[in-house]
C-alpha cells in the first residue's frame, strides 16, 4: 500500500499485483476479497432504517414496516422519517400545513418546464427542475434546521413538478395544488383533474409510504456520497433522482406492469412466463438484491390493496392477472414478488401515466433521501472507497511519432 496525495484529501491506494492481474486475465475470475457494488460492505451506522433480508422485515425509526402500512400515512411517516418520532395530533396537523403551505412552485420552475425539448422524459425535467430549486431557495444556511425546511419543501414540490411537467407534455393545462386534499391525493387530483375516492388516495398514500425509504439503496448512497463532500442538499437530492432514473435501480415497477400489458390475460400467463424462461430473460418484479430468503415485506400490503382497489371498480382483472404471474415465477424460479410488482398495477389502476410511474417513485423516495443526507451531514465522513488496480504496468512512454 502507498500513500499519494490526492486532490480531496491524502488517500490510500492498493497497487494492482501480477498475481490479481493474472488471475483476471486468465479467466479464473475476480479476487474473491473485492466486493463487486459493495455488496454486503457496512460502510455507515444509521438510525433511520432496518432492513434484514434474511427474515424479510422491514422497519422505519424502530417501527415495523407492517405497523405503518395498517395504521400510518405517508405525511406521518415522513415527519418520523425527518424527526425521529412520530408525530402528535397537532404536530401532524403543523406538518401538514406546512407541505401544503410549500405546495406551489416558482414561476422560475414553470417557465423550465415549458422550454424543455418534447423530448425529455419526465424523470429527466424533474432532475432539472430540483437542481433548479436550489437558487431559488432563499434559505442560505445550512443548520440541520434550515435542512429540515429544505426537505420538506422538496416533498412538497416534487409532486407538482412531476403532475405539471406530464400535463404539459400531453398539451394540458397544469392544475394548481388543491389545498383541502391531502398529500397523495392531491397528486392524483393535479395529474387528472379529478378528484379521487377516498379508496384511490388511500391506495396512492400506501403506496408512498412503501417507497418512502428503503436504506442504503444505489440512489440513497448515491445521495449521501454527494452530501458527504458537504455540497448542498438540493445537489444530493438530484443525484438522487440521476441514479434512479437508471433502469437497474427505478424502472421495475413500469417494467411490471408493461409485462402484464403484454400478457394480457391469465391464460397467458404460462406460455409467456415459460418463453421469457427458456430465453433466461428476467421477470420483472421479482427477487431482491436484499430479500433473497424471504419475500420483500412490503408487497403484501400492495397486494391487498390491490385487491380492495379492484373490489371498489368492480374488475379483478389485474388482481387475477398478477396472481397467476406471481404462482407461476414462484412455482419456476422460487423467487417472490418485490415491492415493485404490486406496485405497477395498482399506479396503473389509479390512473398514473406509465411514463410517471419512476417519478412516482421519486416523489415517494423524497422523505428518505432528505433524511439520509441529513443523517450524514451530522456525522459527517469523505466517502471515499478504494480500487484494486488491476490494468498494465511500468508502460514505457512513447513518443507520439513511435506510436
Amino acid at each position: 500500500m502507498s500513500a499519494k496525495a490526492g486532490g480531496d484529501s491524502t488517500e490510500t491506494t492498493v497497487a494492482g499485483t501480477k498475481d490479481t492481474l493474472a488471475a483476471r486475465t486468465s479467466g479464473n475470475g475476480p479476487d474473491p476479497s473485492i466486493r463487486e457494488g459493495l455488496a454486503g460492505v457496512v460502510i455507515a451506522q444509521s438510525e433511520i432504517c432496518k432492513v434484514d433480508g434474511e427474515r424479510g422485515t422491514l422497519s422505519f425509526r424502530g417501527y415495523d414496516i407492517g405497523e405503518l402500512a395498517c395504521h400510518s400515512t405517508f405525511e406521518e411517516t415522513s415527519y418520523l422519517l425527518f424527526y425521529g418520532e412520530l408525530p402528535t395530533a397537532a404536530e401532524l396537523k403543523a406538518f401538514s400545513a406546512r407541505l401544503i403551505g410549500e405546495r406551489a412552485i416558482d414561476d422560475t420552475i414553470w417557465r423550465i418546464l415549458s422550454v424543455l425539448p418534447e423530448t425529455v422524459e419526465p424523470m429527466e425535467a424533474l432532475r432539472t427542475c430540483v437542481s433548479a430549486l436550489c437558487s431559488i431557495d432563499c434559505e442560505d444556511d445550512d443548520t440541520s434546521e434550515a435542512n429540515t425546511e429544505k426537505s420538506i419543501r422538496l416533498v412538497a414540490k416534487v409532486p407538482t413538478i412531476v403532475a405539471a411537467y406530464y400535463r404539459h407534455k400531453q398539451g394540458l393545462s397544469p392544475i394548481d395544488p388543491d389545498p383541502e386534499l391531502g398529500h397523495a391525493a392531491n397528486f392524483l387530483y393535479m395529474l387528472s383533474g379529478e378528484q379521487p375516492t377516498e379508496m384511490q388516495a388511500g391506495s396512492m398514500d400506501l403506496a408512498m409510504l412503501l417507497m418512502a425509504e428503503h436504506g442504503f439503496n444505489a440512489s440513497t448512497f448515491s445521495a449521501r456520497v454527494t452530501a458527504a463532500t458537504l455540497s448542498d442538499i438540493y445537489s444530493a437530492v438530484t443525484t438522487a433522482i440521476g441514479t434512479l432514473k437508471g433502469p437497474l435501480h427505478g424502472g421495475a415497477n413500469r417494467r411490471a406492469m408493461q409485462m402484464m400489458l403484454d400478457i394480457g390475460s391469465v391464460d397467458n400467463v404460462e406460455p409467456y412466463i415459460t418463453a421469457a424462461l427458456d430465453r433466461k430473460e428476467r421477470i420483472m418484479g421479482f427477487g431482491h438484491r436484499v430479500y433473497k430468503t424471504a419475500p420483500d415485506p412490503r408487497s403484501a400490503y400492495l397486494r391487498g390493496r390491490l385487491y380492495e382497489l379492484c373490489a371498489e371498480l368492480g374488475d379483478f382483472h389485474y388482481y387475477d392477472l398478477a396472481t397467476a404471474i406471481a404462482e407461476t415465477v414462484e412455482a419456476r424460479k422460487g423467487l417472490y414478488p418485490n415491492v415493485d410488482f404490486y406496485a405497477g398495477p395498482l399506479l396503473y389502476l389509479l390512473g398514473v401515466p406509465l411514463e410517471v410511474f419512476i417519478p412516482v417513485f421519486a416523489i415517494s423516495r423524497i422523505p428518505g433521501w432528505t433524511a439520509h443526507v441529513m443523517e450524514q451531514y451530522a456525522r459527517n465522513r469523505l466517502i471515499r472507497p478504494l480500487a484494486t488496480y488491476v490494468g498494465p504496468d511500468n508502460r514505457p512512454y512513447q513518443a507520439i511519432d513511435q506510436r
